[in-house]
């Protein structure tokens, strides 16, 4: 299995920001890791030229469950695998908090995503409420039975687990936390599709950064990170890349 770095810069990034992506493939031409980019969509196909013939790859940050029609400011898988993209993150908590999105919808939007021919990076992760409540197992598991399509295979689905109070706060779970959460997650998924699952990449995203990437890469079943803010600076995310490459 390659381990994945991947990057959402989430609303962040004009053209001038392209210059931390040259930065970043000059510092890091070849790693042992896969690397991904997530930019807003204004940014797609622009990052995409600049990743040509390198180890960087380029996705979307969320798609349309519908591959085109009258769905005003929203863009289908289609089109971002147009514009370069060759995966795309669904379900991150800030869609299905200020969105509303439901575990079906984004289930829809995975389907699409495959047929498509994208990478789905699908989200799950609990409330800090949740959490204190003993949810966690539960909620998560009903992420993934919710939001995973029949079907799915290493090569076409992540699993990124972010527990919500984590995102951008400067807090993060125990290592013990996120190991109990990765492993019943590859449980359930080896239980529903089989020892192919075993391959199926696991991140953990919530406050990753170069100070704990070391200690949360060395987690089993933790096969890379979903980085956030550290992800805008290619000294920072080159940072966790190579931690992830030397784990």
């Amino acid at each position: 299995m390659r381990k994945l770095a991947a990057g959402n810069w989430k609303m962040n990034g004009t053209a001038a920001a392209l210059t931390e992506v040259q930065a970043l493939l000059g510092a890091h031409p070849a790693p042992a890791c896969e690397m991904l980019l997530c930019p807003p969509a204004t940014l797609t196909a622009r990052m995409a030229e600049l990743a040509r013939g390198t180890a960087l790859r380029v996705g979307g940050q969320d798609c349309h469950a519908k591959p085109s029609g009258a769905h005003t400011g929203d863009i289908s898988a289609e089109m971002l695998l147009d514009a370069g993209a060759t995966h795309v993150i669904l379900g991150h908590s800030e869609r299905r908090a200020d969105h509303g999105e439901t575990d079906a919808e984004v289930l829809a939007k995975a389907e699409a995503a495959m047929a498509a021919g994208l990478v789905a990076v699908v989200c799950l992760g609990e409330t800090e409420a949740e959490r204190d409540a003993g949810q966690t197992l539960d909620v998560v598991g009903r992420q993934l039975a919710g939001s995973v399509p029949e079907g799915s295979t290493p090569a076409t689905l992540v699993i990124a687990y972010e527990p919500v109070w984590a995102i951008g706060t400067g807090r993060t779970p125990t290592l013990e936390e996120i190991a109990e959460v990765h492993r019943f997650l590859r449980g359930r998924l080896i239980a529903r599709f089989g020892q192919p699952a075993n391959e199926m990449r696991l991140l953990y995203g919530g406050s990753v950064k170069p100070a704990n990437a070391d200690d949360i890469f060395a987690v089993p079943h933790v096969d890379g990170a979903l980085v956030g803010g550290a992800s805008l600076k290619a000294a920072d995310f080159g940072a966790i890349v190579a931690a992830l490459a030397k784990a």
